[in-house]
């Protein structure tokens, strides 16, 4: 691989980056889409144009060469965010309060196959978090990944608890926080 040239993105450039970021979801999730309706194509096109229009919308994508290498993106928590909704442990609730400008969740990160164990994933969450104005970022682990878990665990992510989205067909995840440097 070269070194990876990460471009960054917001919602002005939404529309253009869509069919990238489909194309690459598409390839990453074949094999799970395959059985599996909530890795489904039109599912993630849905979520994808929902987070896309939010305020402080951001996206990094990494190119080797002219291929894209993979992609993260996320937006702040607005105040009464449904995010936390639900969430299965019992938390204080100041912990899942949001402010609009406490939260940056990261909604979204992958890599295409050719690669994965190079460093790339944790450059593009890096990237897309570098310079966040927010105290924290929350993510969601599919619980049946356990060693994508222990992988943002070495990064820092620390788990809140289980959470399972109200959206049809959602699985089980690991709800997961990361203190945010301060500026």
């Amino acid at each position: 691989m070269n070194a990876l040239d990460i471009r960054h993105y917001d919602h002005r450039q939404s529309d253009e980056l869509r069919p990238l970021l489909l194309d690459v979801y598409a390839e990453v999730y074949a094999e799970a889409a395959k059985t599996d309706p909530f890795a489904g194509v039109d599912r993630f096109a849905q979520g994808l144009d929902g987070w896309s229009r939010r305020p402080g919308w951001s996206c990094v994508v990494g190119y080797d060469g002219d291929q894209a290498v993979g992609y993260a993106y996320g937006a702040p928590l607005p105040p009464g965010a449904p995010w936390w909704g639900g969430l299965l442990a019992e938390v204080p609730a100041d912990v899942v309060e949001e402010t609009g400008t406490r939260t940056y969740a990261l909604s979204e990160l992958m890599v295409r196959v050719p690669w994965r164990k190079t460093g790339a994933a944790r450059k593009l969450h890096d990237a897309l978090l570098a310079d966040r104005p927010e105290e924290r970022a929350t993510l969601l682990v599919d619980q049946e990944h356990p060693k994508v878990h222990a992988l943002y665990e070495s990064w820092g992510w620390r788990t809140l608890g289980d959470l399972r989205p109200r959206i049809p067909g959602a699985p089980l995840f690991h709800a997961m926080l990361l203190d945010l440097p301060q500026r």
